[in-house]
């Protein structure tokens, strides 16, 4: 069944969004400042993931997606646009003493090369490594298999998690474990320790220049044909306005296109 845009009440519309779950952090604080400016407006969003988020836009069950990579061909009849930045970070457990990891370093860990850290250099430790990671349902697993793995599949000894959020929880109850994880799962709070990636901080100064090895875009997700005009609006906002940069920059995210 498709679903449209749908009365909340006489006075009230609800939006409609799927997709990542990496940006809902980010996501949920737009939706709220929006709303204050268009009260009019609410949303539903469902973190399924990026790449199951593009798959309910083209079976018309969301208005929109989020996604953490860029469009594919498979993504047929959508509508791709960059939103802000935001970086995919390698986190360990804080009793590992690995401060830095080179991205080989993180593919061999994530394709079985290396099974022990006795084979990466100043862990600290001799237990087996335990890679965390995401479902193929995610658009993070999509760039992490493109920009770190080199288009190979993850090992089958890496656990799969459904959220970014899930990845850290396992990441910081198992001191042998690494993992991938977006910018707002990897501050204080989130019990994981970040490294640098090649000697380059996962930071918002590092993600603005693009210089840290994985920044990357946050994107909406569109129907090519007839897209709602209020998720536009609400998309141009988000892209563009001083305002939002601010929730952006707030939420733990990087502002790329908005006023200042």
């Amino acid at each position: 069944m498709s679903v449209l845009a749908a009365p909340a009440s006489a006075a009230a519309t609800t939006l409609f969004g799927s997709g990542s779950s990496a940006a809902q952090p980010y996501m949920l604080e737009l939706f709220r400042g929006y709303n204050k400016l268009h009260h009019k407006i609410h949303f539903k969003y469902i973190p399924d993931g990026g790449n199951a988020g593009v798959k309910d836009v083209q079976q018309h069950r969301s208005q929109f997606a989020i996604n953490v990579r860029p469009p594919l061909p498979s993504d047929a009849g959508t509508t791709y646009d960059k939103l802000f930045l935001d970086g995919l970070c390698i986190a360990v457990n804080p009793a590992n003493r690995l401060g830095n990891v080179s991205l080989g370093q993180v593919k061999d860990m994530f394709t079985a090369v290396d099974t022990n850290w006795t084979q990466v250099q100043g862990s600290g430790l001799s237990t087996t490594i335990d890679p965390v990671g995401r479902n193929s349902a995610a658009g993070t697993y999509t760039f992490f298999q493109s920009a770190v793995l080199n288009g190979v599949t993850q090992a089958s000894n890496v656990q799969q998690q459904t959220s970014d959020g899930l990845v850290a929880v396992a990441v910081s109850k198992d001191k042998g474990a690494i993992g991938y994880v977006g910018l707002a799962h990897s501050g204080k709070g989130s019990g994981v320790k970040k490294l640098t990636v090649n000697g380059i901080p996962c930071d918002a100064a590092h993600i603005k220049n693009e210089s840290y090895p994985l920044f990357r875009y946050i994107w909406s997700v569109l129907p090519t044909a007839r897209p709602s005009r209020q998720v536009e609006n609400f998309l141009d906002w988000v892209r563009t306005s001083k305002g939002a940069g601010k929730i952006i920059g707030k939420s733990g995210a990087v502002p790329a296109f908005n006023r200042r």
